[in-house]
């Protein structure tokens, strides 16, 4: 009886492993395929922003979720749509960048102090975190690493003309 039990331990940790490797596999694909597909990912990140929006319209309209809870959460996709704007480059320092970091955390709060006072099923609270919480951040943080193959454009071009130092200067002092 022990053996068996053994096994089942051991084969646990086994599957655990392959799991793991599964999903870091489609992480990487998913990486590539933002990188590969840059405009194309910002396309489908705009659209799972305005599906999310729909989603919690309809929670506050149907559900009777608090008002605060939603509110946090469109005013973090309105953060979500001034991140696009320089999409696939990220300023970690941007104001945007922080204030969506701030956002999602905030978001996790209201959530996770309605579901503990409000009962719902497991699947319904995982539904509302999958899609109202992480579906979209995580296509940012996926998407994290497709500026550093990307093309230099004009617009970067002239940002680093202005922040680079001016040559110098050409005036010589005779003495």
């Amino acid at each position: 009886m022990w053996f068996l039990w053994l096994l089942s331990f051991a084969s646990m940790a086994i599957q655990m492993v392959f799991i793991t490797l599964a999903i870091a596999a489609g992480l990487y694909y998913l990486a590539e395929l933002v990188e590969e597909y840059t405009v194309l990912t910002a396309k489908v990140i705009r659209i799972m922003i305005i599906c999310t929006t729909v989603v919690y319209i309809g929670l506050w309209l149907f559900e009777g979720m608090p008002f605060m809870m939603i509110g946090c959460g469109l005013l973090s996709n309105g953060v979500f749509v001034l991140l696009l704007g320089t999409f696939p480059f990220f300023s970690f320092s941007s104001p945007s960048f922080i204030l969506g970091v701030v956002m999602v955390v905030v978001n996790h709060y209201l959530a996770f102090n309605y579901f503990a006072t409000e009962w719902h099923p497991f699947s319904e609270v995982l539904g509302y975190f999958t899609v109202c919480l992480w579906l979209v951040p995580f296509a940012f943080f996926v998407s994290l690493s497709a500026s550093e193959l990307t093309l230099p454009t004009v617009n970067q071009q002239q940002q680093g003309h202005q922040n680079s130092p001016s040559p110098p200067s050409t005036n010589s002092s005779k003495d």
